[in-house]
């Protein structure tokens, strides 16, 4: 009985037991009120449904919250991803311009020049937050402001349409599943093993625990920052490219909008702390799963748009319950120790 009490109290402690049964209320409330939600079906050669609508829309979220996770597990935040996702979708249709199938220059030389764009982004917001000081949220405001501005000075204030099936294909495109969705694979398998089976990972969490003690185990918190920077700006360069991709056009007022928000809600909701250190890639793809399930199932009922946000503030409140050491007290029956105190 004991090891039975022990095994479920290490289930509910765990940072995902909030996000996942989120996620299975979610479901499971469209398993019984929405009609057809689980139904996939071809439709022009392509698949269908409720649920592939999910993971085609919420790919990009998928992607910034991934680079989100190791900003947060710093310390930091980063509020440019989204205009960081529309400058890059500006100069990729910019460079393969609005002719009927056929691309400027090599699509592959495209993807490179919008990506590193995107990097430096990233690393823009990574000098002035590690190198000049300034806090995260003022220094990556200043992007955030800018950044739309100069997507709409690439497409001079038009909606840049693309005309190049193959580039449609990264957003929009299927192999057996939506084809963004093997690149959201890819990227965390890569950044996983970046950070997990390198000393990485340990360095980012000692910097989010504390930085001045990081500093004098010899770790050099200025680079480190400046690397998950500069990788959350090329997460937000790729989320940028499928957002064009599937709506085949770069919209630079609408690209990616709020995103930024949906990316840190989605890693709060999978566990990291803003206030840095641990953090789970896994809960932030759980976390963007959530938001874009609420958001399909909201659409699916007819509701307004704007009362999406005050569903997402419910969702937020009930799973950062879930999590909170007060509430699982109450839950578990027993003390919850302090971050960092053993029992």
């Amino acid at each position: 009985m004991d090891r039975h009490n022990a095994g479920w109290r290490s289930l509910m402690n765990s940072p995902l037991s909030g996000a996942g049964l989120a996620l299975l209320l979610i479901m499971a409330f469209n398993l019984f009120f929405t009609p057809g939600f689980f139904d996939i079906r071809i439709q022009d050669n392509q698949l269908r449904g409720s649920l592939i609508d999910i993971l085609v829309r919420g790919a990009p979220l998928m992607l910034m919250a991934l680079g989100m996770t190791l900003v947060i597990a710093t310390g930091g935040v980063d509020l440019s991803v989204g205009p960081v996702a529309a400058i890059t979708g500006a100069v990729a249709a910019a460079l393969i311009g609005g002719q009927l199938n056929v691309t400027q220059m090599p699509l592959s030389l495209v993807l490179l020049i919008a990506l590193l764009i995107a990097i430096l982004c990233g690393i823009w917001n990574g000098v002035l937050v590690a190198y000049i000081g300034i806090q995260p949220i003022v220094a990556t405001l200043i992007l955030m402001v800018a950044g739309r501005g100069i997507a709409q000075l690439i497409t001079q204030g038009q909606i840049l349409t693309i005309y190049y099936p193959p580039y449609h294909f990264l957003g929009a495109g299927y192999w057996f599943l939506p084809f963004s969705m093997y690149l959201v694979i890819a990227i965390f398998i890569l950044i996983s093993l970046f950070v997990r089976r390198t000393a990485l990972g340990l360095f980012i969490e000692a910097i989010g625990v504390s930085a001045s003690a990081s500093y004098y185990s010899g770790i050099n918190e200025k680079n480190i920052k400046l690397l998950v920077y500069g990788l959350c700006g090329l997460c937000a360069g790729i989320a940028g490219i499928l957002i064009s991709a599937n709506i085949r056009s770069a919209d630079a007022n609408n690209a990616g909008l709020w995103y930024e928000l949906d990316a840190i809600l989605a890693v709060v909701i999978g566990g990291t702390a803003l206030s840095g250190g641990r953090f789970s890639l896994v809960g932030s793809l759980l976390g963007a799963l959530i938001i874009q399930s609420l958001t399909t199932t909201i659409y699916r009922f007819g509701v307004p748009p704007e009362v999406t946000l005050v569903v997402k503030a419910g969702v937020v409140f009930t799973v950062s319950l879930l999590q909170a050491p007060g509430f699982r007290k109450l839950k578990l029956g027993r003390s919850v120790a302090p971050k960092g105190v053993a029992q």
